[in-house]
């Protein structure tokens, strides 16, 4: 028993001891210092406030317990990925909401109650010739006040077939 605590006595009072702890302590130091740094970067990717950048970063400098707590209560989700699904976002809208019609000879603007586009006087709708409301091109009649559109295709009639009843 002895000669294992004098073994154990040399071991710790030798130059190996001091180097592995030095090399120990050194390592901690550096750990400590890139979580350091990592908590800054990325603070700065999901944090838009400088103050509160700072703020996190100087939480980080808490040793191991700082970046812990800066990772229980850092925003979810990165600033560029936020922005990115609020652009989407936007772009769905406004595909499915708001339909952007643009005159088919001068790329302008027009609503869609427009007969002519105001910019270059072509023609987008017909008219309606009891109501005056605008038609669809492919509409056989007047939705508004039932009129027969001029120069449209009529209704086919039933096949004789279909209209006997046995």
């Amino acid at each position: 028993m002895t000669l294992l605590v004098g073994a154990l006595s040399g071991f710790f009072h030798s130059s190996t001891w001091y180097v592995l702890r030095n090399l120990a302590g050194f390592m901690v130091v550096v750990f400590w210092v890139a979580t350091v740094y990592w908590v800054h970067k990325d603070a700065r990717r999901r944090i838009e406030d400088g103050l509160l950048v700072w703020v996190s970063t100087l939480l980080g400098v808490v040793p191991f317990v700082g970046p812990l707590i800066y990772m229980l209560f850092r925003p979810p989700e990165y600033l560029e990925d936020v922005r990115e699904r609020a652009l989407e976002i936007r772009a769905i809208e406004k595909r499915l909401g708001g339909h952007d019609l643009h005159c088919p000879v001068c790329r302008a603007a027009v609503e869609e109650d427009y007969l002519v586009c105001p910019v270059c006087t072509t023609q987008l709708r017909q008219a309606c010739a009891t109501c005056n409301r605008p038609l669809e091109a492919l509409w056989q009649i007047c939705p508004y006040c039932a009129t027969p559109i001029p120069g449209s295709d009529p209704l086919p009639s039933r096949p004789q077939w279909l209209s006997s009843a046995p």
